[in-house]
């Protein structure tokens, strides 16, 4: 087949991504104007020891893999998204690292790209002599006897392209994070990786002698690889996974093809939904705010968190964007597992995050033997701030299952039961807004009465009011009304500080905090209210480094941020766009996609002045950040057909 143009914007002028080795001096493609960081490069048999975000994301809703430029699988998480990394080069890439590698010898160079609106990534690996090999990485998907066939497999294609290209495999899975060497067993076209835990199963058609010795060998047919459950295959393994590519690149398309998106950007939009469909575990309807752990928001902070589970906030906030382009399914199974959520809580305390199965307790610990991302630790498993009280949580619930009253395509839409478990996240929202807390971004040592928590409890209230007067519940109506009322009150004059002319972060303070800006995006504020404008400006002034924009101004547990949080930047584009400041707004937007890396794809941090991405990958925040900028500012349909 012939390579397709990338999905990159148009300030990524080349249509794949070439990785220098010490083979051949090919040049290095660049795809942001940004300093990129030092390429990967393989030698004889060693896991490089330099990582980077340089990944594409392959998935099916209940598996993740990451992949880099050398098409080296370098993370993936089984049984679930929050399970054991059985390949976690990422954070150690060491010799003690485990990976799935297709070394080719004498390699030159790489390219890689998606298959357009797909969730299929393809990587080729060419030698110096012009040789090469072609990739083709998906975990299958697509309907099947009235369900989505989801199954924890990964496959992987190899063909040849030209030549006889030599390469050697190295399928290397560990288990219990690293410290367990599985047992290998063999069967005539399968690899069995057996620990105390779980099994995989390799199904291949390649020569198992070779991959047992890690033998070079000339790659002159195509090879399939299926990894996954320690099952057999029904059918012969190169027909499974021809079908099984063929059936998943039709259920992205036609996915891909319902999505209504703007006139402008539709490629990364396109990209940014596709990996927030990806970040859904379909079992019990959680949303993962990101696929790692621990890759540190800025090198050397110790800020290395597990993200690996499911924040209210951040769900609410991917469903936000899917909904605004027509795609209503993952609410939907997101709305079971808040339905849980709010049911077991009874009207009590509800944390700001849960597990993927509903897991309350998320205990913290650090994994020493593990050397973390370019050797950044300490690599943590668990989030202590299932611990926290964040009183915006219950402002999230109530957003997050608005629309479901409101929209009639659904087919189960919600009602006065639900509407009655709701009231009950209003009332505590209610008795908590003017409460100190950790506020949302978390802080572990400082609590205050934040605005951002406040404001998230007026809009509990408010969306309660608008969900009454759908039901003709006219008194509750005006009950929550006017307890939005009275929340709005208090933050109005009780945030504003004047000597900063800006709104801060708390009741009585004066620190500035980007989540302000949330005030008109939820409807507290009116674009055009002239404090929320000197808001923006102070903003501007005292959080932005250029186009980038810091969460906070004050130092909190671990100093002050030095990166820029990119959802932050991305709220400031929207602020910018509803106050009339569109070019600006649009310059930034471009500046912001040029940020992401070869496949479209950001982390949650950048770097203001290196550019390059840190912090966990891909961050649901950053990608959310695109779809709703994009939509925001995008010239309409009609301007064009």
């Amino acid at each position: 087949m012939t390579k397709p143009p990338t999905e990159a914007s148009a300030a990524e002028t080349l249509a794949a991504t070439v990785v220098a080795a010490p083979v051949a001096a090919a040049p290095v493609a660049a795809a942001t104007a940004a300093a990129a960081p030092a390429a990967d490069v393989i030698t004889a048999g060693a896991i490089p020891s330099t990582s980077s975000l340089d990944l594409g994301v392959v998935g099916n809703c209940a598996l993740n893999a990451l992949i880099d430029k050398l098409g080296r699988v370098v993370w993936c998480c089984l049984p679930r998204f929050d399970g054991d990394p059985v390949f976690n080069a990422l954070l150690d890439p060491s010799e003690n690292g485990s990976l799935w590698s297709f070394q080719l010898e004498n390699f030159s160079h790489s390219e890689q790209w998606y298959e357009p609106n797909t969730a299929v990534l393809h990587t080729r690996l060419f030698d110096t002599l012009g040789q090469g090999v072609e990739i083709t990485d998906f975990a299958p998907r697509f309907p099947s006897r009235g369900r989505f066939f989801r199954p924890l497999t990964l496959v992987r294609r190899l063909h040849p392209l030209s030549g006889a290209p030599r390469l050697r495999i190295l399928l290397r899975p560990r288990f219990d994070w690293g410290r367990e060497i599985p047992v290998i067993t063999r069967g005539s076209n399968h690899l069995r990786y057996v620990g105390s835990e779980q099994t995989l199963r390799l199904n291949t058609d390649a020569p198992i002698s070779y991959l047992l010795a890690e033998t070079s060998f000339v790659v002159s047919r195509p090879y399939n690889f299926l990894l996954g459950p320690d099952e057999t295959l029904v059918n012969g393994i190169g027909d499974t996974a021809r079908t099984f590519e063929q059936e998943t690149l039709a259920y992205w398309r036609s996915w891909s093809r319902a999505l209504a998106t703007p006139l402008e950007w539709q490629a990364a939009v396109i990209r940014a939904a596709i990996t927030l469909k990806l970040s859904l575990c379909e079992d019990t309807g959680a949303i993962v705010a990101a696929m790692t752990t621990s890759v540190p928001e800025a090198p050397g902070s110790a800020r290395n968190w597990d993200y690996r589970f499911c924040w209210l906030r951040d769900a609410f906030f991917v469903v936000r964007a899917l909904n605004s382009l027509s795609e209503l399914g993952t609410m939907e199974d997101y709305l079971r597992w808040l339905g849980n959520v709010v049911v077991r809580s009874a009207g009590g305390h509800i944390q700001p995050l849960y597990g993927i199965g509903l897991e309350e307790a998320l205990p913290e610990v650090t994994l020493d033997h593990l050397p973390g991302y370019r050797n950044h630790q300490p690599v943590r498993v668990g989030n202590q701030a299932y611990e926290h009280f964040q009183h915006d949580v219950y402002g999230n619930i109530v957003l997050g299952a608005a629309q479901s009253f409101h929209d009639e395509r659904l087919l189960h839409r919600s009602g006065v039961e639900q509407f009655q478990h709701l009231e009950a996240c209003g009332e505590r929202a209610f008795t908590l807004y003017d409460q100190p807390d950790a506020g949302m971004w978390e802080l572990r040592t400082r609590s205050r009465i934040h605005t951002s928590s406040a404001l998230m409890s007026w809009a509990a209230c408010d969306r309660l009011a608008k969900i009454a007067s759908k039901l003709e519940l006219g008194e509750r109506a005006a009950y929550w009304h006017e307890r939005a009322a009275t929340i709005g009150q208090r933050i109005l004059s009780e945030s504003w500080n004047e000597e900063r002319q800006a709104y801060a972060e708390s009741f009585g303070g004066r620190d500035l905090d980007a989540s302000v800006l949330l005030m008109v995006e939820v409807g507290l504020v009116a674009p055009t209210d002239q404090r929320f404008i000197a808001t923006v400006d102070a903003l501007e002034k005292y959080l932005c480094d250029g186009p980038y924009m810091r969460r906070y101004e004050a130092p909190d547990d671990f100093g002050r941020p030095e990166t820029a949080f990119n959802i932050c930047t991305f709220w400031r584009i929207d602020a910018l766009a509803r106050i009339g400041r569109k070019e600006q707004a649009r310059e930034i937007f471009e500046t912001m996609l040029a940020t992401r890396n070869h496949l479209g794809l950001l982390s949650e941090d950048t770097h203001p002045v290196t550019g390059e991405m840190w912090g966990n990958f891909p961050q649901t925040y950053s990608m959310v950040g695109i779809i709703n900028c994009a939509m925001r500012l995008s010239a309409a349909w009609e301007s064009a057909i």
